[in-house]
């Protein structure tokens, strides 16, 4: 009988798919507006604990020269979902709201998860969306802009295009844009939205605080709980995960987990609501450590967590309400040690946590200072799975697996490019030590606003076109070096304008 089962099983091992063996799951989570200083493994001065993520970064590789690709939300996720730069493409400087779109993604363009789909995996997102879409009237008009008229105008019978489904996602759960913001309160599920929402927000019933004025008047739904849109999300993504594995043990999956954590306006839970003493963003913050803590318990009971990667990332640096309020209120600075937050140029405003946890391949408690962004999960993951990147996608994707499995310590990319608030108009590009800003001023904030005039450095080269900063001497971005270095300012400047022609960071890949 022994010698039986022995033969069985090893038919079983004979059978199973190829991938099964060699491609490990890869759950991809993204919060929102989370600033650098936010989490303690990389703040020691934060005054929110953080032991979930923290235990992350022991267990994995944490980057410490990490950049989202844009300073706000549409064209950061963009940037991540097809490791091209948002500005390459028609409206790539958008930040859609309500019923915003078309979706910023081609139809027929590569994506990271129609890419993994080609290579065997389930592919599944829960979160937000806010890469764009496209509703419809009662007429068969499509609804591209986000105000409350144009959500009432919206006729919900009719299947959502352009959305998670359209772009190489299996499964859906989750909301058009910022789901606590932007004036459609309601749960889209695969391609629909089951239930319309109904009435206005009734926002006297919600909490009242500095962290809580970012919510627009728009419609609501009567199942969008505004203090627990996380807490469904996660209740989503576990289904998903312990169902996958019940159905098809054999099959890798892709989980992008988009939490509303902590983009404005700072909704925690009832259950996290007054947990810190870090006020209510502090609240948000631990509610969203909880999350990941959640999700990595999940993989720990099922036994799959050494055979998972999993990322955490932000999608751009913190919002300016909480960086004003947490510095004065509670001594707590998301920016931190940065110059500049959301929507600016300055490094506070795109250098974000990026953590790598792959057990057996990456080694825990690492850190590395390699210039990375979030275009290059694309690249990164067609070099796990085997996946060959035609020469027409992922054009500004750079392959970090070499780096996260220590085995080289050359840089992954020979320039990085981000853009802030206004896209092509308010470009960087990054190289070494050296950054070059392609615009006056921060590209973003209006730092004469009383509310950040408080931060607004003095600036000694007023009439310099741009800005030309030494990182390695000067990370807070002070002193504007554009006419003490003309030669670098021009290398870069030329250099930003090459790429920006080419259509493309990497230079070669093959057809």
């Amino acid at each position: 009988m022994k010698s039986l089962a022995l033969l069985l099983a090893q038919i079983t091992l004979l059978c199973a798919p190829a991938w099964a063996a060699t491609k490990p799951h890869v759950l991809l989570i993204l919060a929102d507006d989370l600033g650098y200083g936010d989490l303690r493994c990389y703040n020691t001065q934060s005054k929110v604990p953080t032991p979930n993520i923290d235990r992350l970064a022991q267990e994995g590789m944490k980057f410490t020269d990490a950049h989202s690709a844009a300073t706000v939300c549409t064209p950061s996720r963009y940037s991540l979902m097809t490791g091209q730069m948002a500005f390459r493409v028609p409206n790539g400087g958008t930040v859609f709201q309500g019923a915003g779109g078309p979706s910023l993604i081609a139809p027929g363009r590569l994506t990271l998860p129609g890419m993994l789909r080609q290579q065997g995996y389930a592919t599944a997102a829960t979160g937000k969306w806010h890469v764009g879409l496209t509703f419809r009237d009662s007429l068969g008009e499509a609804i591209h802009k986000g105000r409350l008229e144009d959500v009432q105008l919206i006729d919900f019978s009719r299947r959502i295009e352009g959305g998670p489904l359209d772009h190489g996602f299996d499964h859906f759960f989750g909301t058009a844009c910022c789901p606590t913001t932007d004036w459609l309160y309601a749960f889209i599920d695969g391609d629909r939205i089951p239930v319309p929402p109904a009435l206005p927000i009734d926002k006297s019933k919600l909490p009242k605080h500095p962290y809580a004025n970012d919510c627009r008047a728009g419609l609501i739904a009567p199942d969008f709980p505004m203090q627990e849109v996380d807490l469904i999300f996660l209740k989503k993504s576990r289904e998903f995960i312990a169902e996958h594995l019940r159905t098809s043990p054999d099959q890798p999956f892709f989980l992008y987990h988009a939490t509303q954590a902590v983009h404005l306006p700072s909704f925690a839970a009832p259950d996290f609501q007054n947990k810190t003493q870090a006020g209510p963003h502090g609240d948000f913050i631990a509610e969203l450590d909880f999350i990941v803590g959640e999700l990595l318990k999940d993989l720990d009971k099922l036994g799959i967590a050494d055979q998972t990667i999993v990322l955490l990332s932000s999608d751009n640096g913190p919002e300016t309400t909480s960086v004003v309020h947490m510095r004065a209120d509670h001594d707590h600075d998301g920016a931190k040690p940065w110059r500049g937050m959301k929507r600016d140029a300055w490094e506070g405003g795109h250098r974000v946590p990026l953590i790598v946890r792959w057990p057996g391949h990456v080694k825990g408690g690492s850190s590395s200072d390699q210039l990375a962004s979030l275009t290059d999960v694309m690249a990164t993951l067609a070099a796990v799975t085997g996946a060959e990147l035609p020469h027409n996608s992922a054009e500004d994707s750079f392959n970090l697996l070499p780096v996260l499995e220590g085995k080289t310590t050359a840089p992954a990319r020979p320039y990085l490019l981000t853009q802030a608030f206004s896209g092509q108009r308010t470009l960087s590009i990054r190289r070494g030590s050296w950054k070059y800003i392609d615009h006056r001023g921060s590209g973003g904030n209006n730092y004469a606003n009383p509310e950040l005039k408080r931060f607004a450095l003095p600036e000694a080269t007023p009439e310099a076109p741009g800005q030309l900063y030494d990182l390695e001497n000067d990370p807070g971005e002070t002193t504007n070096l554009y006419f003490k270095r003309p030669e670098i300012a021009a290398e870069l400047k030329a250099l930003l304008d090459k790429s920006k022609a080419a259509g493309r960071s990497v230079e070669t890949r093959l057809p």
